[in-house]
């Protein structure tokens, strides 16, 4: 089989889980790697044993890229990813995929027309514990679902917010504790339950001195019929910082993690099956070994660039709704 060649653009903390996951995966090597700031882009590159590069053009001339790996602060998503596509490259991106709606369009849009494949890190979705409570809602195990919830609690002190001039902020950020922590929350809940119709949310910066939110609740009305709330933070010391619970007539599943802490039917006993936790970098490795078959089967990425859109809706809605205090129709 034909060797996928990525390459990883930004050479910060989060790109060692792209680079190992890349490693690690079979049929897939790490061709290059990209950083504006010389230093680091060379102690990266040294450190896998591929060449290292400051400017992102001569990076995408090269021949030998299939994939680029977007690991940038999250306002530079959208033009890097349009480039990447112009330039022939498939596109693994950071989460969030965009902090702005009209940003996301132009990366989906420039893809499509390029006919390249576009993925957002979203590794929730692969993981063994949510892909069985996925086979329970559509086997029907739950029933009508009732009040569907996701609940995010992390916890970010004010030092974190200081070490990077860009965190906390609107233009580079996009936003705070829902855009960076709970994202992951909020696509995984939509992915099971199924699309939300409309929302009432407030975001409100509580405790840390940064521009965007440090706290947000929201009230869902899914197509479905169902309600539920998002709560999410990055005030809550030492609580689990995922959590989703969803009830339906038929029973109820609360999702802890990669754990099923609780499993009950209405009409029969059931044990609750256990699932082996699946780490951050485990589920990088996850989406970089999809990217590979998706590319090979020419087929969509598990979690597309309209997967990614979906969940940032509730996201922006939520802001929106704040920010008009009135309800928000999610499009």
């Amino acid at each position: 089989m034909t060797t996928i060649k990525f390459a990883i653009l930004g050479c910060g903390i989060i790109s060692v889980s792209h680079a190992e996951g890349i490693r690690s995966t079979p049929g897939a090597e790490l061709t290059a790697v990209c950083d504006i700031h010389e230093a680091s882009a060379k102690k990266f590159g040294e450190s896998y044993s591929v060449p290292y590069f400051t400017d992102y053009e001569l990076l995408l001339a090269r021949k030998d890229i299939d994939v680029v790996c977007i690991c940038t602060p999250s306002g530079m998503h959208a033009e890097q990813t349009v480039q990447a596509a112009r330039a022939g490259k498939h596109v693994i991106c950071e989460k969030p995929l965009a902090i702005r709606p009209d940003d996301a369009e132009r990366m989906i849009r420039a893809c499509r027309e390029q006919g390249v494949k576009l993925a957002s890190v979203l590794p929730r979705r692969m993981t063994p514990a949510a892909r069985y409570v996925k086979r329970l809602i559509e086997e029907d195990r739950l029933g009508k679902l009732s009040l569907c919830s996701g609940y995010a609690r992390f916890y970010r002190d004010q030092a974190y917010y200081d070490s990077a001039g860009w965190r906390g902020t609107w233009e580079m950020d996009g936003g705070g504790a829902m855009m960076n922590q709970g994202i992951h929350t909020i696509d995984l809940l939509q992915w099971l339950v199924g699309p939300v119709a409309k929302l009432t949310g407030h975001a409100y910066t509580v405790l840390r001195n940064i521009e965007v939110e440090d706290t947000a609740v929201a009230v869902l009305t899914y197509r479905n019929g169902a309600l539920g709330v998002l709560e999410i933070t990055t005030t809550a010391y030492k609580q689990p910082d995922h959590q989703i619970i969803i009830h339906g007539d038929k029973g109820t599943v609360i999702l802890t993690g990669d754990e099923i802490t609780s499993l009950a039917f209405v009409s029969e006993p059931v044990e609750i099956p256990s699932f082996p936790a699946v780490s951050s970098r485990e589920g990088h490795r996850l989406q970089i070994e999809d990217m590979v078959h998706a590319i090979r089967d020419n087929r969509e990425p598990i979690v597309s660039g309209e997967d990614a859109r979906s969940g940032l809706a509730l996201i922006w809605g939520t802001y929106e709704s704040s920010r008009l205090k009135q309800e928000i129709r999610i499009v």
